[in-house]
C-alpha cells in the first residue's frame, strides 16, 4: 500500500487560527508530533515522502532507540503501518500552524508557510499538474 501523494499540495485548513507559518511548541514533557514533523520536513526539504515522515515522527516519538531499530526494524514498521494513519491532511502543521505541504512527482515533500508568494501559487493551482488539497478542518462547525 502506498500512502504517500504526488504533485499535491495541502492548503492549511479553512479554520486554522494563524495567518502565518509558526513553529510548532514542545511541551514541557517532551516533544510533540508537529514538533517532531516540522523539525523534519521544515530543516530538510523534499527529503521525506509521508510515509517516511510519519515513521520517523513515530519512533522518534516512541523514543524507539538506534538500536532497537536496527534489531527489529522491519517488524516496528511492519506494525506501524499495520494500524490505520491519518494522513498529512490531518497534521496540525496545516490545521493549527500555519503550514501548507507541497509534495512534488517523486512524493517528497516541503513546507510552505502560509504568508509566502510560493504558498499562493501553489493555492491558486498556477501549475496545471498541482492537486490542491484542503488541510482538514479542526471543528465540524
Amino acid at each position: 500500500m502506498n500512502w504517500n501523494y504526488y504533485n499535491t499540495f495541502i492548503t492549511v485548513s479553512a479554520d486554522c487560527p494563524v495567518e502565518f507559518g509558526v513553529v510548532p511548541p514542545d511541551k514541557k514533557s517532551g516533544r510533540t508530533k508537529p514538533s517532531l514533523e516540522y523539525e523534519l520536513a521544515a530543516g530538510q526539504p523534499y527529503r521525506y515522502t509521508q510515509e517516511e515522515l510519519m515513521y520517523e515522527v513515530h519512533i522518534r516519538h516512541k523514543g524507539i532507540s538506534p538500536e532497537e531499530i536496527a534489531e527489529r526494524g522491519e517488524d516496528i514498521r511492519a506494525a506501524f503501518f499495520s494500524k490505520p494513519q491519518a494522513c498529512l491532511r490531518a497534521s496540525m502543521l496545516p490545521k493549527k500552524y500555519g503550514w501548507g505541504i507541497h509534495f512534488n512527482e517523486a512524493g517528497k515533500l516541503a513546507l510552505i508557510p502560509m504568508e509566502s508568494a510560493q504558498y499562493q501559487q501553489f493555492a491558486d493551482g498556477v501549475q496545471s499538474s498541482l492537486k490542491v488539497l484542503a488541510g482538514m478542518r479542526s471543528s465540524r462547525s
